[in-house]
């Protein structure tokens, strides 16, 4: 056997999960949706000029599906499964704790809906990883009502003033 032979056949068996066309397409179009829905709340975070924006989003659920895929790209719940997505929540809970400013008074606490969002972001990321896509678009649409619609139900009312007052 040659060197080159040797070498091609090293590097085959180092990429032989890439044999089942079926597996690796649904790992791709999983990774993907991770990507697109950690993408959407990432948009609107970044429209309102907070620092976890698009790249973050993404990169969290892009993060957290992989972690899920990589334990087990088939998608099945197991105990061994059940200590990734433990592991997953915690770090991102480090990640969410990052963003939370908080100054001297305790009514001035910046970055929790960002951190909230980070979490749930890793969630939906988990969830396109375990194969429960619709859940995770569910959530995605969910989570733009709660950030587009309930601000817009919490804004004061403004009132006219009449000139003859």
């Amino acid at each position: 056997m040659s060197l080159w032979e040797v070498i091609l056949g090293t590097i085959t068996s180092e990429f032989s999960d890439i044999n089942d066309i079926e597996q690796n397409t649904r790992v791709t179009l999983r990774l993907g949706l991770a990507a697109v829905l950690g993408g959407v709340l990432g948009y609107e975070r970044e429209n309102q000029g907070k620092s976890a924006g698009l790249r973050t989003h993404m990169l969290v659920s892009l993060g957290a599906a992989l972690f899920v895929i990589g334990a087990d790209p088939t998608g099945t719940f197991s105990d061994k499964m059940s200590r990734v997505i433990q592991g997953v929540v915690t770090g991102i809970g480090f990640l969410g704790a990052g963003t939370i400013i908080k100054s001297e008074s305790l009514s001035n606490i910046r970055g929790l809906t960002t951190a909230a969002g980070l979490w749930l972001t890793a969630a939906m990321g988990v969830a396109v990883g375990l194969g429960q896509e619709v859940v995770a678009i569910l959530a995605t649409l969910l989570a733009l009502t709660i950030l587009y619609v309930v601000p817009l139900l919490l804004e004061p009312k403004t009132t006219e003033k009449n000139d003859d007052e």
